[in-house]
């Protein structure tokens, strides 16, 4: 079922589907949630709960965003980690669920990380895919800048039609040539939504603390592929006290979900059915 919830007075849509363990899954940017329609197709014994997150897909990205948070684009609206976690819980009370599981990859596991500083005791379990807690580095941190400006000057085009490129696998794009027009043609932010989202990545906490105080089982799938986040990154969930199970995919880039869908969902679907 296709339909909608509000947070902060905005419309945001989701998709509910299936039965049983109930499972919210958080797409990466600039993608929606048709990231995860491979994966969860024929997905048994899990309730897939898949949001668009704010400003992607069908969903709003609302004109109260904070400005000036990030330093070096002082005079860009921000998409913030919290206002994103905020939304999700939005969504599980529209939904009257009190606990369910979280699946994210990239920003999506970013937004994961925050609601655990917000509300932990809604959320049983945590599954990152080619997501890290750590916070952007210098270089990253000249990139997001520089994405910036390219969009204020050109647009979005020149910079999705490179993401797909860079952080799809090679492997993947050499066996499935396909998978490359088919993301691309899920990159349909708005210059401002994707001026707010990069602004937001740059300004995201450090979560490194944050992995200590996760008490609930945590699974990590790396991208061996991945230039975006290294299987190194996301070593750091090993030191999360309610264990880390740890998976690499090593002909993966960073939309692994997508690119090897079976496998990851044979991964999550063990792993949630653990007691």
């Amino acid at each position: 079922m296709n339909a909608w919830f509000e947070s902060n007075g905005d419309n945001l849509g989701y998709r509910d589907a299936g039965s049983g363990i109930s499972a919210v899954f958080l797409h990466p940017t600039p993608l929606n949630r048709d990231y995860w329609r491979p994966l969860i197709a024929g997905f048994a014994g899990v309730r897939a709960i898949v949001p668009d997150l704010r400003g992607h897909g069908e969903s709003e990205l609302g004109e109260l965003l904070p400005y000036g948070l990030f330093s070096r684009a002082p005079h860009t609206p921000v998409l913030t980690m919290t206002q994103l976690a905020a939304d999700m819980l939005a969504l599980l009370d529209h939904l009257e669920i009190s606990e369910a599981a979280f699946v994210g990859c990239s920003i999506g596991g970013y937004v994961m990380l925050e609601l655990w500083r917000q509300a932990p005791k809604r959320m049983s379990s945590l599954a990152f895919v080619c997501s890290k807690p750590q916070p952007d580095a210098e270089a990253n941190l000249v990139k997001r800048a520089a994405n910036i400006s390219q969009i204020q000057a050109e647009g979005t085009a020149s910079l999705f039609d490179g993401m797909t490129h860079t952080l799809i696998g090679a492997t993947s794009r050499t066996r499935r040539p396909q998978i490359v027009p088919e993301l691309r043609a899920q990159m349909t932010l708005t210059p401002e939504a994707a001026i707010a989202v990069q602004a937001g990545l740059a300004v995201r906490p450090d979560s490194l603390p944050t992995v200590s105080t996760i008490t609930v089982p945590v699974l990590a799938i790396a991208g061996g592929e991945d230039p975006a986040v290294t299987p190194e990154d996301m070593g750091a969930f090993h030191t999360a006290p309610g264990g880390c199970e740890f998976h690499l995919l090593p002909d993966a880039g960073h939309f692994a979900a997508y690119e090897q869908p079976q496998k990851v969902a044979t991964l999550l679907a063990e792993w949630l059915r653990t007691p």
